[in-house]
């Protein structure tokens, strides 16, 4: 296991933990499996110390992860922000849950909520460039999740042994949703070492994995043939793709919140495929186009996000955004597609 904070800060992390009595932990907008996992399960560790805890996202996550132990509990601030703000303003323990600055949750009011609140703060993350304004930092930006790095820290605790079922069961289910279960960014021992605990404290990974990837609705069924068929662009001699979905579509295929998730991985499957781009109009705000990228071996899908999306995340797998029509940001893409021509041919 991984030693996140020195002896010091360890100490503190405990004596602010043992001290607190209110606790929030909040994600980012649209949260994934691993936004959901970590905070999820920091909620079961604090409740098993005797604390009182409350989860609360941006926005309402994909609804294939409504299974998840605790989350019919999640207080999402787009539909019930008085009662998201009571919670925060009266924490005197707040995480900042996979997410590198408060500015990720992309509301302005939940934000000022969060950076005026005056409960001490740690925040739990694996992205690049993370922000000052917490007490604590945790982190990571080469470990494969968020869940990861809450592993180690709770090892550094002495927590991670004696965790229960649903606080192992949130960890893993951030670990193997964001590593693709565990096809990329997992490629170091200690991944399959916090595994292995996570096994040992009673898990079913067989039914968790089931219950992520063999719960697909109709519609999104429909909508990964429809994608594969009708949407799939291969860029010829650039062993690259773009798919591309609008909301005219999402209505005609019956596509809920969550049924998009993974489909920027399927076109990965092709032999010599390297770089995989899936656009969408976002569902809450006219003329954005959110970007997803996903890519294989060595090739930057962090450094052409920022470059050309106004975005970032991982070498294998980013995202980003871009305040356009469809057709625009598909011009854009290609843009960057032919501009990193010499990394993928």
């Amino acid at each position: 296991m991984v030693e996140i904070f020195d002896y010091s800060d360890i100490e503190r992390l405990r004596g602010i933990v043992d001290g607190a009595r209110r606790v929030v932990c909040i994600g980012h907008v649209n949260p994934d499996g691993d936004a959901l996992g970590v905070t999820l399960a920091i909620r079961h560790w604090m409740e098993r110390r005797g604390k009182e805890c409350v989860v609360v996202m941006p926005n309402r996550f994909p609804d294939f992860l409504a299974w998840m132990p605790g989350a019919q509990d999640i207080v999402v601030y787009d539909r019930k922000p008085e009662l998201a703000r009571e919670a925060v303003e009266g924490a005197d323990l707040l995480w900042l849950c996979d997410m590198n600055a408060p500015s990720r949750v992309q509301n302005g009011e939940l934000e000022g909520i969060i950076v005026s609140c005056g409960a001490a703060k740690v925040m739990v993350d694996h992205h690049l460039e993370p922000s000052d304004v917490c007490d604590l930092t945790a982190s990571r930006p080469e470990m494969s999740a968020s869940c990861e790095v809450l592993c180690h820290v709770m090892e550094q605790l002495g927590e991670l042994g004696v965790c229960g079922v649903d606080e192992a069961t949130c960890l893993y289910t951030g670990m193997m949703t964001d590593t693709g279960a565990f096809t990329y960014s997992s490629n170091r021992a200690v991944v399959f070492e916090c595994v292995g605990r996570l096994i040992g404290s009673g898990i079913d990974k067989d039914r968790i994995y089931r219950n992520v990837f063999w719960n697909a609705s109709l519609a999104r069924m429909r909508l990964m043939g429809y994608m594969l068929y009708v949407k799939l662009e291969v860029l010829p001699g650039l062993n690259a793709c773009i798919m591309t979905l609008t909301n005219e579509e999402r209505r005609m295929l019956g596509v809920k919140n969550g049924d998009t998730e993974g489909i920027v991985n399927m076109p990965l499957q092709m032999r010599g495929m390297r770089l995989s781009i899936f656009m969408s109009e976002d569902t809450e705000h006219v003329g954005v186009v959110r970007i997803s990228l996903r890519s294989v071996d060595d090739f930057p899908c962090n450094e052409m996000s920022a470059r050309f999306f106004g975005g970032g995340g991982h070498r294998n797998a980013a995202g980003g955004r871009l305040t356009c029509g469809m057709e625009e940001a598909v011009g854009i893409a290609r843009r960057a597609v032919e501009a990193y021509r010499g990394m993928l041919t």
